[in-house]
């Protein structure tokens, strides 16, 4: 068995309680430690992120996964720690990736996405003509091509998060940290993952419209924000 990864896994999770145990224990067969929070779930997302040997951190109320990846932020950094994995709590993300992604980080990467794009074909065509058109806008925007922008199993750096900060609440945060990273010089990079299943509507809590504005609104912010600005700390 390969040994495990120091990087620290960070799971958001809302309502995740039928499958975040799965997630945490073949998280923790990767990686060392383990963060999940719980971003005001009603069901039993905490207990059995808990009891599965994650540490576990929790919203009293949903406050949406940009807010809930800052909370892991904030307290991994604190830890000293100078990266974080981020990964989904629905079993989309095999966190047996895990390694894939650290292997692709180098001294001067500060992001690393795991792509989907060889998968975008098995994906249902309204999820597969998203990911591809809000992918190439957000690219347009951000002045680098990049396959997928909308995975969110990803390695941050720490400097990536103190210069960029984490404001947005919610989905649109992972989109706009990718442009204000390529925008402050910050080297992003991709690498192709599986799945464990390719369409994640029926477990994602995305919306489409409401959700797709907030993104677009996020990004343009980002793209007309003054390189040299002051933004807000993810702390």
């Amino acid at each position: 068995m390969s040994p495990k990864q120091s990087i620290p896994v960070a799971i958001p999770a809302y309502q995740a309680g039928p499958f975040i145990g799965d997630v945490v224990r073949r998280a923790c067969a990767v990686a060392e430690h383990v963060l999940v929070i719980d971003d005001g779930s009603g069901d039993d997302t905490a207990g059995a992120a808990e009891a599965a040997g994650a540490e576990v951190l929790r919203h009293e109320i949903n406050l949406g996964k940009g807010r809930a990846l800052r909370t892991a932020f904030r307290h991994l950094f604190d830890c000293g720690f100078a990266h974080v994995v981020t990964l989904d709590a629905d079993g989309q993300h095999l966190p047996e990736n895990v390694p894939d992604l650290v292997a692709a980080l180098r001294p001067t990467n500060d992001l690393v996405i795991g792509s989907r794009e060889h998968l975008f074909a098995e994906m249902h065509r309204v999820r597969r003509t998203s990911n591809f058109w809000s992918s190439f806008l957000i690219s347009c925007v951000a002045g680098q091509s990049l396959a997928d922008v909308q995975s969110g199993f990803r390695i941050y750096s720490r400097r990536l998060i103190e210069a960029t900060g984490f404001p947005e609440p919610r989905f649109e945060a992972e989109s706009a940290v990718v442009v204000r990273a390529v925008r402050l010089g910050f080297r992003v990079v991709t690498v192709p993952i599986q799945l464990g299943f390719a369409d994640g509507r029926s477990t994602s809590h995305y919306r489409p419209i409401i959700d797709s504005l907030r993104i677009a609104a996020a990004v343009t912010r980002a793209r007309l924000e003054s390189v040299g600005c002051h933004l807000a700390r993810y702390s």
